[in-house]
């Protein structure tokens, strides 16, 4: 085939030789195997969560091929996850998904009792129930006087006989006198503020963070100590735009998975 002609102007050789010329090549990235491993890793634990590998997962020479990685890849993969608590593994029984995660949602104001009442029962332990005056941190978040009176609640919750929760809570005096009048074993909170407010809860503001447990809390949530948690602080408050009930809830890592659906603003 012809070549197009070379056109030279005042800065050298112009044309489609030109765009060549100053676009190399990128160099491939030599990657280490971990690097690989971790990419895998991830994949495998969504299909974990989804319950794709219910039935046992597959050979390591499959996922080789499933993933375009050797075998030694996919054990260091699988290393991961099993030190994460998700997988065992053996020589003749090979390897199995070990617990299964629940998802908690991030796109609908809910209670634990709502939100897992597809996965079985729900039930708290009250640790604690105070009459006492708000910190300033609190008082704030509240909208009440510095301190002023508050309820303020503990408890454990259990997804049947597991240790899924450490739930503080502190609520409005008014609305906290209330709820203490109805059982907490058995309700959630979310549930109670509303029959006794005869309101609907409106909105809430939070943040999530990952932390340590510390060993109380590890040794309350039965996790070893320094087992990842998620840390969810949370204000929630009425239709009316009062805010009522501020929570700072420890969740197990190993158990319970945030989940949400995020749509893009046109702005």
């Amino acid at each position: 085939m012809r070549k197009p002609p070379l056109h030279r102007g005042a800065g050298g050789v112009c044309g489609p030789y030109r765009d060549r010329m100053s676009q190399p090549e990128p160099t491939p990235i030599r990657r280490a195997r971990a690097d690989r491993a971790r990419q895998v890793s991830d994949v495998l634990r969504q299909q974990i969560h989804a319950g794709v590998y219910d039935g046992g997962m597959p050979a390591e020479n499959v996922l080789a091929e499933e993933f375009f990685v050797s075998r030694n890849t996919i054990r260091e993969a699988l290393a991961v996850l099993k030190n994460e608590g998700l997988i065992d593994r053996g020589p003749k029984v090979g390897t199995h998904v070990a617990v299964h995660k629940y998802d908690h949602g991030l796109d609908a104001l809910v209670g634990l009792k709502e939100t897992f009442k597809d996965y079985g029962e729900v039930r708290n332990e009250v640790r604690a129930i105070q009459h006492l005056a708000a910190p300033p941190a609190v008082a704030r978040r509240l909208q009440l006087e510095p301190g002023q009176q508050v309820v303020f609640v503990e408890r454990l919750r259990y997804l049947g006989d597991l240790p899924l929760s450490l739930d503080l809570t502190y609520l409005a005096p008014d609305i906290g006198a209330e709820v203490l009048t109805h059982p907490l074993e058995t309700n959630d909170v979310f549930a109670l503020i509303e029959k006794v407010s005869g309101q609907r809860l409106g909105s809430a503001t939070l943040a999530l963070e990952a932390v340590a447990a510390d060993p109380h809390s590890a040794a309350t949530l039965q996790v070893p100590d320094g087992a990842p948690l998620l840390m969810l602080e949370r204000l929630t408050s009425l239709h009316d735009g009062r805010p009522v009930d501020l929570e700072y809830i420890r969740m197990r890592g190993d158990r319970i998975t945030m989940r949400g659906n995020l749509i893009r603003s046109d702005s």
